[in-house]
């Protein structure tokens, strides 16, 4: 069910003169991502076969994630009204797949694919929070803190799940690190890049991972603050199994902060070389 509906947004509050040139270059890249999320629901449904109740959760969970997107994909078009959402999505859809004839998670268990789901509501329940608190433009605000909380909400729904397999089949906390970690290194493989590249290149432009991944990086992670990185890493402790609010937690929300820092300021570099 959804906690929110497109039309209830206050479309009239669009203030053009707030826009950001390069949060739209974003938004645009995660309103395509955000509904290919129909893709993700197939295999979750497959990977779960005989799980009728997080199969229903699943399927709930795509409806809102496909809102998402056309709440993105609605405002950028006012940012950028020579843009077409439909036609970057199908652009979309068709240059990047995800296999959906597997009936086992490319995680190794469910508790792992459950795990990987954690990171990425984490990821986006964090990048939406930055977003709204960076963009200047109170419809896109607005927007982004709605989508925050559902994402948050989707952390909790797979940490939950994640818990019951869990019982099952007991990965260790080393074992669930591993998962974690491997999952956010992904952030920079194809999904996003194709994503930058089919909302925000033409279609004679060849695509090139390295360029497309260093255009929406660059832009991505400017909005991140230590509050926001703070929040993900107690997420992260706590999907592994290590206690957040802690002093290891402390330090390891400084040490990935600056290494966003870094992140963002290399990507930063690399795109002007590159032209992006």
């Amino acid at each position: 069910m959804k906690h929110w509906h497109i039309d209830q947004m206050d479309w009239s509050s669009f203030e053009p003169s707030k826009v950001d040139p390069d949060i739209v270059a974003v938004v645009k890249a995660a309103s395509v991502v955000e509904r290919n999320s129909v893709d993700y629901a197939v295999y979750l449904n497959h990977v779960f076969s005989d799980d009728a109740d997080f199969q229903e959760a699943a399927d709930n969970w795509a409806l809102e994630e496909i809102q998402h997107g056309d709440a993105l994909g609605r405002w950028a078009m006012l940012a950028d009204p020579s843009w077409d959402y439909p036609t970057a999505f199908e652009r979309y859809r068709n240059t990047f797949h995800i296999d959906l004839n597997t009936t086992s998670s490319v995680r190794g268990s469910r508790t792992g694919e459950l795990i990987a789901r954690c990171m990425v509501e984490t990821g986006t329940s964090s990048f939406y929070s930055s977003l709204a608190d960076a963009t200047e433009e109170p419809l896109l605000k607005a927007i982004c803190k709605q989508i925050a909380a559902d994402e948050y909400r989707h952390f909790k729904l797979f940490y939950d799940h994640m818990r019951r397999y869990l019982k099952r089949e007991r990965l260790g906390a080393w074992a669930r690190t591993r998962i974690a970690l491997g999952r956010i290194t992904e952030s920079e493989d194809d999904e996003l890049a194709s994503a930058y590249y089919t909302t925000n290149e033409p279609p004679s432009v060849r695509y090139e991972r390295k360029r497309c991944i260093a255009g929406y990086m660059s832009r991505a992670l400017k909005s991140y603050r230590q509050k926001h990185i703070d929040r993900v890493t107690g997420m992260v402790f706590k999907t592994i199994g290590f206690k957040p609010h802690s002093r290891l937690h402390a330090l390891a929300a400084r040490l990935v902060f600056a290494l966003i820092r870094r992140r963002q300021r290399s990507f930063e570099r690399e795109a002007v070389v590159i032209g992006t």
